[in-house]
């Protein structure tokens, strides 16, 4: 079954001047235009194309790559807007349509919108829509913590950033967790912290346990190792200048200076640490 708004792997049919015409099974024959074509191609042989439709709605094939597929959320930019809707670069020739009904805010020319891909139910055509919450899985997820994932940062709320997880879930990310500058469209990693009771996933930035304050205790030597083994921070030090320095919090940085004594990695002084072997 071929599927629109996705690679598939099709047989090429027959050769003409303009291109291909592959074999699209119940959509027909599929065109694949003379510059997408790759040298030495010819009938029998076996290619994978993206399939999308032109302007008078024929599918057509593409060796070009979008940024997204049919059934992926991601953040596109707004190239033009008319009175049918925003047009969104995904990366073809051909932009991505994101009709008015499917936007929650206006679309101006420039905006960067977070999106889901999808072939429209009424015109069977690649649409794009802002509505995101239609789409994510409301299944139990079966992650588990402290598992790595990918996730796209969605909104911005009162305890937190909500976020799509895997291009699937949805997760939350807690404001007083976050120390670095984040933003809605944004791709990152992330990691698990637990699953409760609800269904609602939590996320965080850093690793949690102890792989966690491995990997911050590793940074603060780091750090050291920059100023000549020796730092005038202690944990009565403010959390501002903690995070300036080391880009973690008080907390994080204290458990991460407990490691390191314990491991007698540094020595505590008291106005500062320095590394033991210095």
């Amino acid at each position: 079954m071929v599927k629109p708004g996705n690679y598939n792997t099709l047989e090429v049919a027959k050769e003409v001047d303009f291109g291909l015409y592959l074999d699209g099974k119940e959509f027909g024959e599929i065109l694949l235009p003379q510059k997408w074509v790759p040298e030495g191609i010819s009938p029998g042989d076996i290619l994978t194309v993206f399939i999308y439709f032109d302007s008078q709605g024929r599918p057509i094939a593409t060796t070009m790559k979008p940024k997204a597929v049919a059934g992926e959320f991601a953040l596109l930019e707004v190239t033009d807007v008319t009175k049918v809707g925003a047009f969104l670069d995904w990366g073809l020739e051909k932009d991505l349509l994101l009709p008015f009904r499917e936007q929650i805010d206006p679309a101006n020319k420039g905006d960067q919108c977070l999106v889901y891909i999808l072939v429209d139910p009424k015109s069977k055509r690649l649409i794009a829509s802002a509505h995101l919450e239609r789409f994510l899985d409301l299944e139990p997820a079966d992650y588990e913590t402290g598992q790595q994932v990918d996730i796209i940062v969605w909104q911005v709320g009162d305890i937190g950033y909500k976020a799509i997880i895997n291009q699937k879930h949805q997760g939350l990310l807690y404001s007083n967790e976050v120390f670095r500058a984040i933003s809605p469209g944004q791709s990152m990693k992330a990691y698990v912290s637990q699953i409760r009771p609800d269904g609602k996933i939590d996320l965080l930035l850093d690793k949690p346990g102890h792989e966690k304050i491995d990997g911050l205790s590793q940074k603060v030597l780091d750090v050291l190792d920059d100023n000549q083994g020796y730092l005038p921070f202690h944990d009565k030090s403010p959390a501002e200048e903690i995070y300036r320095v080391f880009h973690m919090s008080k907390k994080n940085f204290k458990k991460a200076l407990g490691t390191l004594y314990k491991q007698k990695q540094i020595v505590l002084e008291d106005n500062g640490f320095r590394k033991s072997n210095f």
